[in-house]
């Protein structure tokens, strides 16, 4: 047994089932194992290193389980780097095996050599190796796997191409010999009792309780629903963690943030206390004003408590075992003044993502799309947005239920990750339906390539439905947004424009279904055809750019005032002015509500 054929056996030993890579010189011992294991654990080729590490990541958000990635040295290893942040800012446990060259090379300024301990040390500074003899093994490998599984992070093992090669011995009972063994024993911590009662004493003395969610919490939803019943809370959500709790919760409010909603801001405005669970959400502006509520914070890992907000109690502990301690210590409460409050202002925003949806645009209104969508989702759907103006649809429109899931870039924001993301949870669930609602710029960037991925793997499924919605409105526009109301600046179209490009032909050629939408009254037909199709579907929506992603707390004012800088050369001033008021004033409608 080679050092390579030990490093796959020992993958499968951890129940690995794919290692998604691309090939490479600097690899070439450990694709001569896969050759002689039968492709097990299977290598899923992808178009480039990192979408392999998107891949990865997709994988482990939306399985629960620790992915890995494989790539070759130098270049191959530089290209994971992307990905691999996505994952370590994101939480996500992934293992990244990469390659390098020949021991006797290295120091010699050989090709493709570098120096992968000091590139990799920040990406994976939990924990990152360099096998230099086949006794480091297993010790290694069971080392990166066990704390990217607790840390739920990224750790890295650095396997030079010779010792890939190199007759595999295990190590010795000896001195200086590290034995390794399998597994991660299942484990919950749990806060002290003094910082139970402690929570509990403020939460009670709360009489208007706002809750704040984040993927922490996504374990713990029996929990977080009857906390919320027992203090008449309002449950607002980080974007990581939009598939908490279904949103036909009438006190649910939706995201929070630039891309939330007008309920989740109204929330955080009025709430005299607040508990925040499994989130480190970053934008403290959206938070309660300093002094104006008690916080308390509750999460797993102690390195994330204290961030963000200045709460007057941290509490480390798992999310659902806390909760179920510290429910008992609570107080129901009788007054349900502020519960049936925070149910009216949610109620009403439905009624306003309806009407703006059903605004007229050119050619199609983007909210018009994505929220024709929500209706029809399968309640198993497993959906991923990506950065830029469709993360705002997202967040708005599409309401979580059933056994849903979601996620998309949440604090690299990194472009291009919604369709790898989705390959990578087929993978892990290839019986239920994928949804990625990307971006132009997202597609041209890296969706494109990775429909060759789709294609080539697609009938490995059981449910082959991938369905890539491209919002294809000619321009960047999430940045084009962010300039003209952070910058006061018109658009800058040699930055900003992109050209228009046939999505859903490309996808014919490559064997899979496609359609271009142009027209509001065909966005549900295609939307039905593609949720029914028998192979992946890539919907070309040409959508307006001129549609606001305006933010939840924007009054009709600040949004004449944030188009002042199109009256000085903006190309599209007219429609987006027009387009700003008319989405806007929705919220002021009979039946909407005051400002």
């Amino acid at each position: 047994m080679k050092v390579s054929d030990h490093i796959l056996e020992r993958l499968r030993q951890w129940e690995v089932e794919q290692v998604f890579a691309y090939p490479g010189d600097g690899i070439n011992g450990l694709l001569a194992a896969w050759g002689r294991a039968d492709d097990k654990p299977q290598f899923v080729q992808a178009r480039h290193e990192e979408m392999a590490a998107f891949e990865a990541v997709g994988y482990a958000k939306f399985s629960g389980r620790t992915a890995v990635c494989a790539a070759t040295s130098g270049p191959g290893a530089i290209h994971l780097l992307n990905g691999l942040y996505d994952a370590k800012l994101d939480h996500v446990p992934v293992v990244a095996i990469v390659g390098q060259t020949d021991r006797s090379a290295m120091g010699g300024s050989y090709q493709q050599e570098v120096d992968l301990l000091s590139l990799y040390k920040d990406v994976a500074s939990a924990y990152c190796e360099m096998v230099t003899v086949p006794e480091q093994l297993p010790n290694v490998l069971d080392r990166a796997m066990r704390i990217a599984t607790t840390a739920r992070t990224v750790t890295a093992v650095i396997v030079p191409a010779d010792v890939q090669e190199l007759d595999y011995e295990p190590p010795a009972h000896a001195f200086k010999m590290v034995p390794s063994s399998l597994g991660v024993g299942r484990y919950a911590p749990v806060p002290a009792d003094d910082d139970l009662a402690r929570c509990a004493e403020i939460l009670n003395a709360g009489e208007k309780v706002a809750v704040l969610v984040g993927q922490g919490a996504r374990n713990a939803r029996p929990e977080v629903e009857q906390l919320a019943e027992v203090l008449g809370a309002g449950v607002a959500k980080a974007l990581l963690g939009k598939d908490v709790l279904p949103d036909t919760l009438a006190y649910v409010t939706g995201a929070i943030g630039l891309l939330g909603t007008r309920p989740s801001y109204e929330l955080m405005r009025d709430c005299d206390t607040l508990l925040v669970i499994g989130s480190s959400f970053p934008y403290s502006q959206f938070l309660p004003e300093f002094g104006r509520a008690r916080a308390v914070q509750i999460d797993v890992d102690p390195s994330m408590v204290g961030l963000r907000y200045p709460f007057e109690l941290n509490v480390v502990g798992d999310a659902a075992e806390t909760l179920r301690r510290l429910i008992p210590l609570l107080d129901v409460k009788e007054d349900r003044a502020w519960r049936e409050t925070v149910e009216e202002n949610t109620a009403r925003w439905w009624e306003v993502m309806e009407r703006r949806a059903a605004v007229s645009a050119d050619p199609l209104n983007p909210e018009h799309v994505v929220h024709a969508l929500d209706a029809l989702l399968p309640d198993d759907a497993m959906i991923a947005a990506d950065s830029g103006s469709s993360a705002n649809w997202y967040a708005r429109h599409l309401r979580m239920r059933g056994a849903m899931r979601g996620s998309l870039s949440g604090t690299l924001a990194t472009m291009g990750p919604g369709v790898p993301y989705m390959i990578g949870a087929k993978f892990a669930h290839p019986d239920r339906p994928a949804i990625a609602i990307v971006g132009d710029g997202a597609m041209q960037m890296n969706g494109l390539a990775e429909l060759i991925t789709v294609a080539k793997y697609y009938r490995q499924w059981s449910d082959p439905r991938l369905v890539v919605a491209v919002l294809n409105n000619q321009d960047l526009n999430q940045v084009t947004w962010e300039m003209r109301a952070m910058q006061g600046a018109p658009q800058f179209e040699p930055s900003q424009h992109l050209p228009d490009v046939r999505y859903a032909d490309f996808a014919v050629q490559l064997g899979l279904h496609g359609a271009r939408v142009e027209k509001p009254e065909d966005v549900e037909q295609v939307w039905r055809q593609a949720l029914a199709s028998d192979r992946p579907y890539v919907i070309d929506f040409r959508t307006d750019p001129a549609v606001p992603p305006i933010p939840p707390h924007a009054t009709l004012d600040q949004i004449t005032a944030a188009a002042s800088a199109v009256v000085h050369g903006d190309s599209d001033r007219g429609a987006m002015m027009k387009q700003g008021i008319k989405a806007k004033i929705q919220e002021f409608l009979p039946g909407s509500g005051k400002e």
